[in-house]
Parts: C-alpha cells; sequence; structure tokens
C-alpha cells in the first residue's frame, strides 16, 4: 500500500476550533462561537506558560557587552531566562573560542551585593520578571570584556523561553509543535465546555490532562539523569 510521503500535517485555527466544538457534541458557525472559541484558545496557550519549559519555545539571544552596564533588555517575546553566558564568538554552539557560564541569581542576592557598578568579568546575572523581564549582570563588564569596534568578540548571550505567538486570523496555524496537537484540541474543548457543555466539564478535563502529561513527558532533550544520594555521617555534617 502506498503512503503519502509527506508529514506536513497542520491545522489551520478554524478547524482546530471546529474539531474542539465537535468534541463536545456542537456544531456552531456562528461569529460569537468562533470569536470565543479563538480567545478560549490565546487563554489557553497563556496557561501553557505556567507548565513549564516548552523546548520548542526556547531561543538564543546574544547582544554586545557594553563597559559598566548592569542592565540588558530581553526580546519583546520573552517569558524567563534559563541559561547565560558570555562568548567570545557571537554564542554560535560549536564555534566558540572562549565561554563563561553565567550564575543565577534571585533577587535578594542581587540586592545584597554592596557594589552593583563594579565592572570587571561578569559572573552572575538576576531576572526581573516583569512583563518584559530585564537581566542585570554582577559584575558589570569592564573594558577588557566588552568592545564597540568589534562587535562580535564580546557577547552576551542567553537562552530564554519565548512566548507562544497569539492565534490571529483564522486561516493561521498554531505556534505549536505537532506533538502538543492531540492536547491543544482536548484542552480548548474542555475550555469551551465550560461555557457551553458544563456537563461534560469535568470528563474533558481528565482528557485534557491526560494527554498534557503525554505531550510533557516528550517534551524533553532525552539526555540522560544520574542521581547521587547525599550522605550524612553522625554529626549531621553534609557529605
Amino acid at each position: 500500500m502506498a503512503t503519502s510521503g509527506t508529514t506536513t500535517f497542520n491545522l489551520s485555527i478554524d478547524e482546530i476550533i471546529e474539531e474542539s466544538y465537535e468534541r463536545i457534541g456542537i456544531r456552531s458557525n456562528s461569529g460569537y462561537d468562533i470569536k470565543s472559541a479563538r480567545r478560549s484558545l490565546n487563554i489557553l496557550f497563556s496557561e501553557w506558560g505556567n507548565r513549564g519549559v516548552h523546548l520548542w519555545k526556547v531561543k538564543l539571544y546574544d547582544q554586545t557587552l557594553t563597559t559598566g552596564q548592569a542592565t540588558y533588555t530581553t526580546p519583546s517575546d520573552c517569558s524567563d531566562v534559563l541559561e547565560a553566558y558570555v562568548s567570545t564568538s557571537g554564542g554560535t554552539p560549536g564555534e566558540s573560542t572562549s565561554d563563561l557560564s553565567l550564575t543565577k541569581i534571585d533577587r535578594s542576592m542581587y540586592a545584597s551585593l554592596p557594589n552593583k557598578g563594579q565592572t570587571g568579568q561578569p559572573s552572575q546575572y538576576y531576572v526581573d520578571r516583569k512583563k518584559n523581564p530585564n537581566i542585570y549582570l554582577y559584575a558589570t563588564a569592564s573594558a577588557s570584556v566588552s568592545s564597540t569596534s568589534t562587535p562580535s568578540s564580546f557577547q552576551f548571550c542567553f537562552y530564554y523561553v519565548a512566548r507562544i505567538q497569539d492565534v490571529g486570523a483564522y486561516t493561521n496555524t498554531s505556534d505549536v509543535v505537532n506533538r502538543f496537537y492531540p492536547c491543544m484540541m482536548s484542552g480548548l474543548a474542555y475550555y469551551l465546555s465550560m461555557k457551553f457543555a458544563p456537563a461534560r466539564t469535568q470528563e474533558l478535563e481528565r482528557i485534557y490532562e491526560s494527554e498534557m502529561l503525554r505531550a510533557l513527558d516528550a517534551d524533553n532533550q532525552g539526555v540522560s539523569t544520574f542521581i547521587s544520594p547525599n550522605t550524612f555521617y553522625g554529626d549531621g555534617v553534609l557529605s
């Protein structure tokens, strides 16, 4: 038997809405129902931001270090910063001549630093997670690790989690990787049931959470995990 030979299956927003309404037993083409579903889908994507890190939305960003500058802005779609380092090759993986990993600290630790304007080699960073996060470096870059004449020499690089793009037009496709398609449809059906089929809400919530769990399990980097137990001696000192 012949196969299609393609792996390009994707659904437009109106098809996602149609599938989700069918799951709650409703076939509606009214303008309000479609608008309501689009709004719910945007809210669902916002809720996914609380579900952890989605690998397909992790991006690498780099910018030139500026002497004495402590605060750096993040891209407009940034939700949180995961890892950061200073690179002498513009942050391109596999091409770095020298990378220095930076340690992420919290607000309290950053606030306790006595001289936030101290210059030198940056070693720590704090992320102020407001609507558009800012990054605070410590120490601020000295002239030896910043340059305006050769901007590719010293770069501040960080991996950040980008927000899922808005739904937009009904003819768009979703900004979602294919392994999350099932839970996207079941999640939207669950959200719509709260407005149009409350008797099915509990059932659809269970389906949604089950499919979300499978998607999150599949959304990993596939690396080995090593667990090392803590060892305590008689005086209670951690080894």
